[in-house]
C-alpha cells in the first residue's frame, strides 16, 4: 500500500560529472553549475515546478531554484523554490514534490548542487553588527574598519563544515560511531575499494552515459580511481583521529570534497508521459524522515531508525529489497548503519520495530559505486542516488523494490522505498 492516493513516480534525471575539490569545476558556483544541467533537463521536458537546493550558505542569493531557472533563460512562468536538509537536500526536494502533485502540477524537476571548492567567507555576527552600525553612522570610518578586521572576525571553513552545536566535523563524529560499532579499518577500506571498482566499471560499460551531461571542463567523474588497491588504501593515515592510535577514517574510505549538480523528476502518470520515451522511472511507494539525538547516538545513524520502520510499515524484510542504494558519506557510516539494522535486539529496543527483518544481502548494495568513489556534493547527492537507483531498478523485473538511504548532518536521515512498475 502506497503513502499516496494516486501513483507517484521518480524518474531518472541528469547530473554533471562530479569534480574533485579544487579541480575542473572549481570556477563555478552552485547557481552557474546548476544552469547547464537544468537546461539539459528542460530540453527533455518543461516541468510545471522546480525544487532545487544547496547546503553551503551564500549571501549572493536566497532562492537558488529561482535564480538558476532564470539564469538558464527558461520559461519565467514556471515557479521555483528551494529546500535544504544537509546531505538529504535533493531527496527532501523529491518528497516535497511528491506531495505537491495534482492541480496542474504533473511534472516537477528536483535536484541540487554544491561547489565545495568555493565556500564563502563570512563575518561573525559581532563583526557584522559592528560594521553595519558604523556604516549607518560614519561610512568613511566603516570602510577604514574593514581594513583592520582580524582573523577572529571571520567565519572560515577551517573545520570542514562542522556541526554548529558540537563544533566537530562529520568525520570526527563518525570516528566515534566506528569505534562504538567496532567497524574495523580493514572493513572500511574493503568497502571503499568496492565503491571505486564498481563506479569505474559503471563508467567503462556505459552505465552513466545517459545519466551525466558533459561539461567543457569535465566529461566524466574525476574522483573514482581505477588504480586504487588494498595496499594503497591501507597506506593512508587517519585524517580525523590522528592522535589516539585508534583512528580508522582516511581520505581513501571517506567521501571526498566534491563539486557537482544533479537532478531527477517527480511525476504522476500524466507527467511521466511527457518525458522522453524510455526514461527509467520507479514508483515512490513511501518514505521516511528520521532523526536521532546525536549527543547519545551517532550523528549519521538516523537511517538505521528509518529503514526498519519503513520496511515494517509495509511488512517487508531485507530479502524483499532487490536493490540498496546507500549514500556513502563514509564507508564506516554504511557499515555502521547496516550493522544496526541487522542487530535484531537493537532494532527492537532502539528503532522500536518488532519485526524480524531476516538476512541482509551485501551483494545488492550500490552496484555502480557510491559517494566514497563518485563524490558527495551535499545538495546533489540525493538526486544522484535516486537517478542511479531508478536506472538500476529499471533493468530488474516488474515489482522489484529498492531502498535509497541518505544520512544527514544534525542527526537526521531520509529513506525512500521505490518499486519497478
Amino acid at each position: 500500500m502506497s503513502r499516496f492516493a494516486e501513483p507517484v513516480f521518480v524518474a531518472a534525471g541528469l547530473r554533471t560529472p562530479f569534480g574533485r575539490g579544487g579541480g575542473a569545476l572549481a570556477a563555478y558556483d552552485a547557481v552557474s553549475l546548476s544552469v547547464p544541467l537544468v537546461q539539459a533537463m528542460a530540453a527533455q521536458a518543461e516541468p510545471d515546478l522546480l525544487i532545487w537546493g544547496t547546503v553551503i550558505p551564500n549571501l549572493g542569493w536566497s532562492n537558488i531554484a529561482r535564480e538558476t531557472w532564470l539564469d538558464a533563460k527558461l520559461n519565467p512562468n514556471v515557479p521555483a523554490f528551494s529546500v535544504v536538509l544537509a546531505c538529504s537536500t535533493s531527496m527532501t526536494a523529491t518528497f516535497a514534490a511528491a506531495g505537491m502533485l495534482g492541480g496542474g502540477t504533473d511534472l516537477t524537476m528536483v535536484g541540487g548542487a554544491e561547489v565545495m571548492s568555493r565556500p564563502p567567507i563570512a563575518l561573525t555576527a559581532d563583526a557584522s553588527k559592528r560594521l553595519t552600525d558604523l556604516f549607518a553612522q560614519d561610512p568613511a570610518a566603516a570602510l577604514a574598519a574593514l581594513q583592520s578586521l582580524a582573523l577572529h572576525d571571520y567565519v572560515l571553513p577551517t573545520k570542514g563544515w562542522a556541526n554548529r552545536i558540537t563544533g566537530r566535523t562529520m568525520g570526527d563524529h563518525m570516528e566515534d560511531t566506528a569505534k562504538a560499532w567496532r567497524i574495523s579499518r580493514e572493513a572500511q577500506d574493503d568497502w571503499a575499494l568496492k565503491s571505486h571498482q564498481r563506479s569505474v566499471a559503471g563508467w567503462e560499460r556505459g552505465f552513466f552515459d545517459d545519466l551525466a551531461i558533459s561539461l567543457p571542463e569535465l566529461a566524466r567523474d574525476a574522483n573514482p580511481r581505477a588504480d586504487t588497491s588494498p595496499e594503497r588504501l591501507a597506506a593512508l593515515k587517519p585524517v580525523f583521529d590522528r592522535d589516539s592510535g585508534r583512528g580508522t577514517l582516511t581520505a581513501g574510505n571517506s567521501s571526498p570534497i566534491t563539486d557537482g549538480a544533479a537532478g531527477c523528476w517527480v511525476a504522476n502518470e500524466a507527467g511521466v508521459a511527457r518525458l522522453p520515451a524510455g526514461t527509467p522511472y520507479a514508483r515512490l511507494i513511501d518514505y521516511e524522515v528520521s532523526a536521532v539525538d546525536f549527543h547519545t547516538e551517532g550523528l549519521l545513524m538516523a537511517p538505521s531508525y528509518g529503514i526498519p520502520r519503513l520496511l515494517a510499515r509495509h511488512q517487508l524484510s531485507f530479502s524483499d529489497i532487490a536493490l540498496w542504494e546507500i549514500h556513502e558519506a563514509f564507508a564506516a557510516q554504511v557499515l555502521a548503519n547496516v550493522a544496526a539494522i541487522t542487530d535484531r535486539e537493537w532494532v527492537r529496543e532502539t528503532a522500536g520495530v518488532q519485526s524480524d527483518l531476516g538476512d541482509f544481502d551485501w551483494d545488492r548494495v550500490n552496484p555502480n559505486g557510491g559517494s566514497v568513489a563518485i563524490g558527495h556534493p551535499f545538495g546533489a547527492t540525493g538526486a544522484r542516488d535516486l537517478s542511479q537507483a531508478v536506472k538500476e531498478l529499471w533493468d530488474m523485473p516488474s515489482g522489484s523494490r529498492a531502498i535509497v538511504s541518505i544520512c544527514a548532518d544534525g542527526g537526521q536521515g531520509t529513506v525512500a522505498l521505490l518499486e519497478r512498475p
